[in-house]
């Protein structure tokens, strides 16, 4: 990585010198907006908003049922190494643009930069929609996740039965909860981003810790790395037998893409963030790395300490790290250790609700969502897009409404964040391939191995795509129908249909907010001008 930013113009490299001390809110104003929202995290906040949402300790235990039943052990270890490495080529790829175009718009904004002028607005408008789509999915994993703990908690040693109507209430109070603090408590997210930080890394560490320290028996390496399992089937054929063990594989990695997904949050809060262009790739690509590192080491430490593979899979709490937590701490310990894991849960659905918000916030300013006149406004008091927050808690919620009729819900929903996320991921990276002259290189980047690594991080996702909505559950029916392909189909029929009927006569991409206000100000200077000139020719006649 260099401090040059470097020009690409046909087979010629030019090297411009770039600024040690950058001029954030100079930068911003090159790019055509104001500084409205208030810039004062620094580069380790900035990584922590997407280590929050990231959260390993939020996405592993969430799908840790659907890892054991799709793929098993061996799936969930072998499968987390190949996904973590094929998503750190997609933040490494990521970061080089983020770089160069450093604003709250993220994905949407650099797919307009990359474009043809003639394409730019359709590129912004596609994929700002389905990064919105895998925004509100995401929250709504996330935080239904917590609920779901919640209520597995409030099992121990009571007589209480989860049933999904009390879930989905649970669900409504997390949300509003994560509201009121987007809302009223804007100016203590960087002292609760601190604190999430140190939560999710001692959390884990001390997690992973006290199973294997208490286990009365562990796991033999054999069953770990090389134990496979399909329970795929509801009526006892999965799968491997009706289609290959292979596609099991496949669609056993939903676990670990999910868990590695959420990292555009450092870009979303670039606006917000000192030394924006340098602080928000580092920030992603260090999220990954780290959340990779814990997140093996929790895969590995809850494998290791299932003392009974049968009863955690079919625990009477629903969720079997719960299970392992009973059978290895006791009941005292592992409300101890479910409240860790809730908290963290609750800490990332807060911070994916802020970069959730902040994100339609600069969709709606440059008129990208309905209603984008209301959406766009900041509130004056907190400088925070709150119109915007309580808009990502309302369609998150209606999201997991499907979660009363459907017992593949959840998963469906973290499938839908996945794709959502990674094709608004993919659709920039690609454009810099294809329209490589038209990238200006930011003090971050890759050098000579730019061009291997943005394919490569295409190709990926493309290949998570296709896999995550296949079906899961095996025979397909209206209880075990993997309805991502239902939502992301409803978000592409609307953004196309929309853009054919109408956006394409008035969305024009990004809009430069200054440009516009200097030209509402040369037109008032005009006509003052005309006016003054009208006077005096009245006062020679």
């Amino acid at each position: 990585m260099v401090d040059d930013a470097m020009v690409e113009k046909g087979a010629r490299v030019h090297t411009v010198r770039v600024a040690d001390a950058v001029d954030d809110e100079a930068e911003l104003a090159r790019m055509g907006y104001k500084q409205e929202l208030k810039r004062d995290l620094t580069l380790l906040q900035n990584f922590g908003i997407s280590f929050s949402i990231i959260s390993v300790i939020t996405g592993i235990p969430s799908l840790f049922l659907y890892g054991l039943n799709t793929g098993g052990p061996a799936v969930m270890t072998w499968g987390f190494l190949v996904v973590a490495f094929f998503t750190m080529l997609v933040g490494l790829a990521m970061g080089e643009v983020c770089s160069a175009h450093p604003t709250s718009g993220g994905p949407y904004f650099w797919a307009a930069m990359l474009s043809e002028p003639q394409n730019a607005a359709f590129a912004s408008w596609v994929t700002g929609w389905f990064n919105l789509l895998g925004q509100v999915a995401v929250t709504a994993g996330i935080s239904y996740g917590c609920a779901n703990f919640i209520s597995t908690l409030a099992t121990f040693n009571t007589n209480f039965v989860p049933e999904p109507r009390i879930t989905i209430g649970i669900y409504a109070g997390v949300l509003i909860t994560q509201g009121l603090i987007n809302t009223f408590g804007v100016h203590l997210l960087k002292y609760i981003n601190n604190i999430s930080i140190w939560w999710h890394a001692v959390g884990t560490t001390a997690v992973v810790i006290a199973i294997l320290a208490a286990a009365p028996s562990h796991q033999s390496a054999k069953f770990v790395f090389g134990t496979f399992i399909d329970n795929t089937g509801v009526d006892g054929t999965g799968w491997s037998e009706r289609a290959s063990p292979a596609y099991v594989v496949v669609i056993g990695t939903l676990m670990a893409q999910y868990t590695l997904t959420g990292f555009d949050g450092s870009a979303h809060m670039t606006e917000e963030t000192h030394n924006a262009a340098m602080s928000g790739s580092i920030g992603i690509i260090m999220a990954i790395g780290v959340s990779a590192v814990l997140a093996w080491f929790l895969i590995l430490g809850l494998l290791f300490s299932i003392q009974d593979l049968d009863a955690t899979v079919n625990s009477p709490t629903g969720q079997p790290v719960a299970q392992i937590f009973l059978d290895t701490v006791g009941e005292k310990g592992a409300i101890v250790l479910m409240v860790i894991v809730i908290g963290a849960m609750f800490f990332c659905g807060t911070f994916s609700l802020t970069s959730n918000s902040r994100m339609m916030y600069a969709f709606a300013r440059d008129g990208g969502i309905p209603g984008h006149k209301f959406f766009h406004k900041v509130s004056k008091a907190s400088q925070s897009p709150i119109r915007t927050v309580w808009l990502a808690c309302t369609l998150s919620f209606i999201l997991a409404l499907p979660s009363l009729g459907s017992s593949v819900a959840f998963s469906a929903v973290t499938s839908i964040a996945t794709i959502g996320l990674y094709i608004s991921y993919a659709i920039p990276i690609a454009l810099r391939v294809v329209y490589w002259k038209r990238f200006v290189r930011g003090p971050y980047h890759l050098g000579p191995f730019s061009y291997p690594v943005a394919i490569v991080a295409c190709l990926w996702i493309a290949f998570i795509s296709i896999a995550f909505i296949l079906p899961q559950a095996n025979p397909v029916d209206s209880q075990t129908l993997n309805y991502t392909i239902v939502a992301v189909g409803i978000v592409l029929a609307y953004c196309m249909g929309f853009w054919v009927l109408s956006a394409r006569k008035w969305f024009t991409g990004p809009i430069k907010q200054i440009q516009e206000e200097d030209a509402a100000m040369e037109g008032v200077d005009t006509a003052s001008s005309r006016e003054t000139s009208g006077g005096e020719n009245e006062k020679v006649l």
